[in-house]
């Protein structure tokens, strides 16, 4: 009660001040801040021929649009084999002789069906003794360069693009390549292990038998299956796909870190045609520039769309803490907690926005169908939704249940290690399209179009329709400048994505240390309306009494309130009388 008394007694006195005493706030101007240096969108370091329909050593190869197109020497290394290409081909990539060989056409329907595919494994913005900076370095985003393990073609040369730039060279790169092979193809995994720590590889989804001809385990699982791949080690696994469909491979050596690092993968099982010679690595995801003959029969072109997220403690923390194998293996192992992992960094087949309008763009025409093979490579579930169209579900987890079970929505929800096969349809209908434009795609979990909690970032990417890319296929965009998307300044959160909106910088960072002259104020005085002022001590004689009528005022109202019912039952009986 005693605590209700004085803050009506507060209360009462802060009503009754003079009218007078207003609050006032001067604003300082707004600074001006740089944006640093700003990348070229699109530089003109790839050779614009890569971009064109071509045909290498009998490989057709799909044009490109984008700013960053597959090196088409490597694509047709990929569809013929390493050992089916001229030697002209074979050194205009990285690729080592044995990254791929094919042999053997067993059904004598035009195609090989023994494939040997040789995989490394390679670390990305590694820790080095004789350097400060990391080295092998991939940017997801300006400045931003988490550590990853991933899966590589067999290389040979630099693991970087000279001996004077630590940049990783094309091959070696975030996701894990997507790996295509034909249905009841006989196809070997070799995993060379060069990294530093064991590795495996799992077939998930992927019709494998539990064990290979040598009784040697083949299911990539150290405690059922086969012992991990120790450093410098390798192990080959036998399989011959029964299945078609969209599938996942990844490292099953403490999953719960090395997935995330980035030890995994799309796995697609083409259905089988004659003459098909399928694309057997689609290094980076995205479009796949020599499709299949089975996705040719419906569709104009298709992407491998690969959604992975990484949390800062464990990749730049954990994974950079030792030179010491062992010392990194006690970090992750032992000290590292999963259950306390927040993602931070979200990516679209391994870049976050901008630079996903480099390499992950969909291209669009109008009334043609693209197949879109997406997998979840996130720890937690993932929400696509693509602006200005409503996809088709074909598939589940590379199953085919038939046209009843086909679903057209603009959000398709996907839990984690989850694959979806959508088909997008640039029909102008309304329903399966909106029209030709610039239309954004995205996990429409807010948080995933974020790097490191700023926006906008993330997985963000676009479908664009064919009159909307310029030469260098860049989006020509309608919106605000891209420009401070394409500085390290935004990313540190230096500069404040509003402040050039308008001229005057209305909503920029207010510089606190300016000299300026006041102009306005937050709150205008209102003009008072009487007349001559009174002496000074008058005034205070005068507030004094109104704060004693208020006081008085405040304990006489409290009085009546605490004694209300007594009140209102004196007054009830003089009523009745």
């Amino acid at each position: 009660m005693r605590k209700n008394l004085l803050t009506f007694i507060g209360g009462a006195t802060l009503l009754l001040m003079h009218p007078w005493s207003q609050a006032a706030s001067d604003l300082p101007p707004t600074a001006k801040v740089e944006m640093g240096p700003v990348e070229e969108v699109c530089s003109d370091f790839t050779s614009p021929e890569w971009r064109k329909e071509q045909v290498i050593d009998g490989v057709q190869i799909q044009a490109s649009r984008l700013c960053n197109p597959d090196n088409p020497s490597d694509i047709a290394a990929f569809v013929k084999g390493t050992n089916g290409i001229s030697m002209k081909t074979l050194m205009e990539t990285q690729l080592a002789a044995d990254a791929v060989t094919m042999s053997d056409d067993v059904d004598g329907d035009g195609d090989p069906d023994k494939i040997i595919i040789k995989l490394e494994v390679a670390e990305l913005n590694g820790h080095s003794p004789d350097m400060k900076d990391p080295t092998t370095t991939f940017d997801i985003a300006p400045g931003i360069q988490p550590t990853f393990w991933v899966f590589a073609p067999k290389t040979r040369d630099m693991s970087t693009l000279s001996i004077y730039e630590p940049i990783a060279n094309p091959l070696l790169r975030v996701p894990s390549p997507v790996i295509r092979v034909e249905q009841d193809d006989v196809v070997w995994l070799v995993l060379e292990n060069t990294h530093y720590l064991p590795h495996s590889i799992h077939l998930h989804g992927i019709d494998h038998p539990f064990m290979d001809m040598s009784g040697a385990g083949n299911d990539g699982v150290a405690q059922t299956s086969n012992m991990d791949t120790m450093p410098g080690k390798s192990k080959t696994y036998v399989i011959k796909p029964r299945q078609p469909g969209t599938m996942y491979y990844h490292c099953h050596v403490q999953p719960h870190t090395h997935i995330p690092m980035g030890l995994q993968g799309i796995f697609v099982v083409e259905e089988n045609r004659p003459n098909n010679w399928p694309q057997t690595l689609n290094v980076g995801a995205g479009q796949v520039r020599h499709p299949s003959v089975a996705v040719l029969e419906k569709y104009a072109r298709e992407y491998d769309l690969h959604y992975q997220s990484a949390d800062k403690e464990l990749h730049e923390l954990v994974a950079r803490s030792a030179n010491d194998p062992r010392l990194i293996a006690k970090h992750m192992n032992m000290e590292y907690d999963t259950t306390d992992a927040t993602d931070d960094y979200f990516m679209l087949n391994g870049r976050s926005f901008p630079y996903t309008l480099r390499e992950s763009l969909i291209e669009m025409k109008q009334d043609e169908k693209v197949k879109l093979r997406v997998l979840n490579g996130h720890t937690e579930s993932l929400a696509l939704h693509i602006h200005g169209h409503k996809p088709t579900v074909t598939h589940y987890d590379g199953v085919d249940n038939g046209p009843s079970s086909y679903i057209q929505r603009d959000v398709h929800a996907m839990v984690p290690a989850q694959r979806l096969d959508l088909e997008l349809s640039g029909v102008d209908d309304g329903l399966h399209s909106f029209g030709q434009g610039i239309w954004m795609f995205h996990d429409h979990v807010e948080k995933a179009f974020t790097t490191n909690g700023v926006g906008e970032g993330g997985d963000i990417s676009l479908v664009v329709y064919d009159g909307f890319l310029d030469e260098k296929g860049i989006p020509k965009s309608h919106g605000m400048s891209l420009a401070p998307y394409f500085t390290k300044g935004l990313w540190k959160r230096n500069y404040p994505i509003w402040q050039d909106y308008d001229e005057w910088r209305s909503l920029g960072l207010p510089d606190l240390k300016a000299e300026y002259q006041p102009s306005k104020v937050a709150v205008q005085t209102v003009q008072q309306q009487w007349a001559p002022e009174k002496p000074v001590a008058e005034q205070e004689s005068s507030a004094f009494g109104k704060l004693l009528f208020g006081l008085i005022l405040g304990l006489l109202s409290y009085v009546l309130i605490i004694n209300r019912q007594t009140i209102y039952e004196r007054v009830r009986k003089l009523l009745n009388k």
